[in-house]
């Protein structure tokens, strides 16, 4: 039987709509209240967004951890969990041991105990992999080799998909947090501009993975995220605590978020191709460099974004989960 997660009081309010127009609803208002509460975290500043990356980091690696315990019945398996989350530990131990010296170095080299710990990172993080690699080996037994193996190998290709990607996330942080919001946002709008163009002129399938995905609704979340991305970039483009990198403040002790605007955060005057300029009667346009970054990010949350969601959509129906 099928299990209805719509809260009571969303479901008695919608009580007199069809299904789909319920669905509408329910999505509609579950979609503001996941923005704002996307809005409070921006507001809460750069810290605050690397830690929910992180929580969002070990969340996805338990999730699928726990598929693959589960799907293959892992139950009898000495130590899997255990050296999962070992394995999770000294991943992320090596990057962000790489990202702390490389930002905040005076820090490190202030503190005699930092100072050590990253003079001999790289040959401590390699110590810490080859002890999880030798619990392996001794936890191996008999009847189980194949499968100890491949979740060996399931556990290696989560760290790489999981981990890698939220590290990559913070780096951009680090250069500054719009280079972190608008990709996040330009996948949002997509996300959601492509599902009102499939609700209102959806007909044609995209792909069997998804029977809900349709090409109106992927051709019209393209367009309508293109336009968002450059609105988007020039609101944010205008303002410091946007564009300047995070740094650690030696005399506060303390981050901060203020700079110089580079060149791609100033306005900068730029030629209309003159077969655009007789339908748009204009000859220049003044914009700011980072809305040509812009279209590209855009495009490609656009175009690549979505092949995540079918990705997942593939996962699930390749382990039968929900």
């Amino acid at each position: 039987p099928t299990s209805d997660d719509t809260p009571e009081v969303l479901n008695r309010a919608l009580s007199n709509l069809s299904s789909r127009w319920k669905n509408w609803w329910v999505r509609g208002i579950l979609t503001l209240a996941m923005i704002t509460f996307f809005f409070i975290i921006i507001y809460l500043g750069p810290l605050v967004l690397m830690t929910i990356v992180m929580c969002v980091q070990i969340k996805c690696f338990h999730e699928i951890i726990t598929i693959g315990y589960n799907v293959y019945h892992s139950y009898d398996l000495p130590w899997f969990r255990t050296l999962s989350w070992y394995f999770l530990l000294c991943v992320n131990y090596f990057f962000y041991g790489e990202t702390a010296t490389d930002y905040f170095f005076t820090l490190v080299q202030r503190e005699e105990p930092l100072r050590i710990l990253s003079k001999y990172h790289r040959f401590i993080s390699f110590a810490l992999y080859l002890t999880g690699f030798c619990m392996f080996v001794l936890s191996l037994v008999k009847k189980h080799y194949r499968l100890q193996f491949y979740m060996f190998g399931w556990t290696h290709v989560t760290l790489l998909i999981v981990v890698t990607q939220s590290h990559l996330i913070i780096h951009n942080l680090f250069e500054g947090m719009i280079w972190f919001i608008v990709p996040i946002s330009c996948v949002i709008c997509n996300d959601i501009m492509a599902y009102m163009f499939g609700f209102f002129f959806g007909r044609t399938p995209l792909i069997k993975l998804s029977p809900k995905k349709t090409w109106e609704g992927f051709i019209g979340g393209f367009f309508a995220t293109v336009l968002f991305g450059l609105l988007l970039s020039y609101v944010m483009s205008g303002y410091r605590c946007f564009t300047c990198p995070v740094e650690f403040n030696n005399d506060t002790n303390s981050f901060t978020v203020d700079c110089e605007p580079s060149e791609l955060f100033q306005l900068q005057e730029y030629n209309i191709p003159a077969v655009l300029q007789s339908v748009v009667g204009w000859k220049t346009v003044r914009m700011y460099p980072f809305q040509i970054h812009s279209i590209a990010l855009s495009t490609f949350a656009s175009l690549i974004g979505p092949f995540g969601g079918f990705f997942a959509s593939g996962f699930k129906r390749a382990f039968k989960i929900k």
